[in-house]
């Protein structure tokens, strides 16, 4: 696989930076529903499971959400989790992803988030259609399924462990995995957003 016009960002264990090979397409979106990611994305950054602070992760912003579309994943862009809410501006369509490349495609107004690569891994199971990657120091320190403390985030080895994770039926069904190399950083996921989301919430009751 070769695509051209790709965009080769430094790897490095900063916060939020993108540690693929990026093919971007700069263009608007066509005409999709945004809504429930616009909505899920507004109820995490009220509870502070998305956002930004100048005093966590070196003043990066921090969590992603995205949905299964008709090729690939629509998934918010990379450090959007600073602002209060959403545009369709700020959503971008990955197309595809090679794992053993370390290269993914995408199109829309921004570039999409350095956990792509990830959320395309859950995308591998049939009957996952949403995802919602959050940071949440309580919920990180609870038993949950884990992927390897070593591993880092936004690469082709987070990748392979979250799938390995998904072969046991008990992870898939619990809809929740927590990254150990990660700090604070949980995945949800379900058939739909609305089903992640209230896996998410039932933490919080």
């Amino acid at each position: 696989m070769c695509w051209g016009d790709s965009e080769v960002s430094e790897v490095s264990e900063v916060e939020g930076v993108i540690k693929y090979t990026l093919s971007h397409q700069h263009e608007a979106l066509d005409a999709c529903d945004l809504s429930t990611i616009k909505r899920w994305f507004q109820v995490c950054r009220r509870l502070d499971l998305i956002g930004q602070d100048p005093a966590r992760y070196g003043g990066a912003a921090y969590g992603n959400i995205s949905q299964r579309h008709e090729q690939g994943f629509l998934i918010t862009g990379t450090q959007t989790g600073a602002l209060v809410s959403l545009d369709d501006e700020h959503i971008s369509h990955v197309i595809e992803v090679s794992e053993a490349l370390n290269q993914v495609r995408s199109r829309g107004l921004v570039k999409p988030s350095s956990e792509s690569m990830t959320h395309s891994a859950l995308y591998q199971h049939p009957m996952i259609n949403a995802v919602i990657h959050i940071h949440s120091p309580p919920l990180w320190h609870l038993t949950l399924p884990s992927t390897p403390e070593r591993v880092a985030y936004g690469t082709p080895e987070m990748a392979r462990a979250v799938a390995r994770l998904l072969i046991n039926s008990e992870v898939y069904e619990g809809g929740v995995i927590r990254m150990s190399g990660h700090e604070d950083g949980v995945l949800f996921f379900g058939a739909d957003l609305n089903e992640a989301g209230e896996r998410l919430l039932s933490y919080f009751v």
